[in-house]
């Protein structure tokens, strides 16, 4: 009797996960655990406009020592952080370069051309990352005043268009070398940069003696409900809170949301390597699959594929929705499917059964 009582609450329990809802669309998508919520709750906070906000010092102050730079302002979000950092490294009619598939170019809503009038040199790199020399190739002369002024580089660590890819540190610092020897300025768009540093097992220090300025995200891997911080050194950050002011990013009592930050960076950081454990299972297993036709290399938590047939798309999509599973059409046939926080272990293994499954 006992054993048939086991047996009937595990079958109840499979029966809870394959109702609930597996979401991989985006790393976007977690809701705050409960530890976290106790921080949120308990955060002592003030009127962060003024700086009297002691829970958003101290998130500032933690990530500028992290990363061995000058300060730190916090944004609610990432796209306003780069769009700050932008405006702050260059003046209308000028360019930035960056990878065709940039957040800063693709994802944030033409910010750069309207928040600052530059334009963007696109440049055509591997999986989202591009290199010292092709850099150097694409600086207008600066004598040449047909053309915009070159004043800006933006790198972007982990890609997200490249799935997650990490750049080479040596390569970050050949570009840097680049950088320097043009006086441009370097930006690094580090919305999943807790997850190269995971991958990898960088030091964030290395990248703060590097970089100008660098964003990094709360609310993807590290699961906070909003929020990123823009680090850098003093002379790029001196007019960072009027910029901030001027995007509409001024808040008050957002120390709040500051302590879901401290949280997340102190428990939600090494558990990343869960996260691209799982997404490098679901490539293999994709793979493994006849309707799939490519799998990208999987680095990190994002995983893009292509199936044999772009037209088998909306079928493919109908059978996870059938399965109440999630995942993002990225276009031209590229899906995507990122792993996360609230992407457990069972809900893990029941979407490999169900990728496992499919008949197209």
């Amino acid at each position: 009797m006992v054993r048939r009582l086991e047996a009937l609450c595990v079958r109840d329990n499979l029966n809870k996960i394959n109702m609930k809802e597996i979401d991989l669309r985006s790393d976007t998508v977690t809701k705050p655990t409960t530890g976290m919520l106790q921080a949120i709750m308990s955060a002592e906070v003030g009127d962060d406009v003024y700086k009297e906000d002691p829970t958003v010092n101290e998130l500032e102050q933690k990530l500028a020592k992290m990363f061995g730079m000058d300060e730190a302002l916090f944004f609610p979000t990432g796209s306003m952080a780069n769009q700050a950092a932008i405006k702050l490294h260059t003046q209308p009619a000028e360019q930035l370069i960056c990878d065709k598939w940039a957040h800063v170019f693709n994802y944030e809503g033409g910010g750069a051309s309207f928040n600052s009038g530059v334009s963007c040199k696109l440049v055509d790199g591997d999986r989202g990352m591009i290199t010292a020399e092709q850099v150097e190739e694409n600086i207008n002369p600066p004598d040449f005043y047909h053309s915009p002024l070159t004043t800006l580089v933006c790198l972007e660590n982990t890609t997200n268009k490249g799935g997650g890819a990490c750049y080479d540190l040596k390569e970050i610092k050949k570009i840097k070398k680049v950088c320097d020897k043009h006086n441009l300025g370097l930006h690094l768009d580090g919305a999943r940069l807790f997850n190269a540093l995971v991958a990898k097992k960088e030091d964030p220090r290395d990248y703060g003696k590097i970089f100008d300025t660098i964003s990094v995200c709360l609310s993807k891997g590290l699961g906070t409900p909003m929020g990123s911080v823009l680090i850098g050194n003093k002379k790029v950050m001196k007019n960072a809170m009027r910029v901030r002011k001027v995007l509409g990013g001024g808040m008050r009592q957002i120390g709040f949301m500051a302590a879901a930050g401290i949280y997340a960076l102190d428990n939600h950081v090494e558990r990343l390597a869960q996260d691209h454990k799982r997404a490098s299972e679901i490539g293999e297993v994709l793979r493994g699959q006849a309707y799939v036709n490519e799998v990208e290399p999987v680095e990190t938590n994002i995983v893009i594929f292509y199936l044999q047939n772009a037209s088998d798309e909306a079928k493919f999509m109908k059978k996870l929705q059938e399965e109440k599973i999630r995942i993002s059409n990225m276009g031209q046939g590229k899906l995507r499917i990122v792993t996360h926080l609230d992407y457990s272990e069972e809900m893990h293994q029941r979407f490999l059964e169900v990728l496992r499954s499919v008949k197209l």
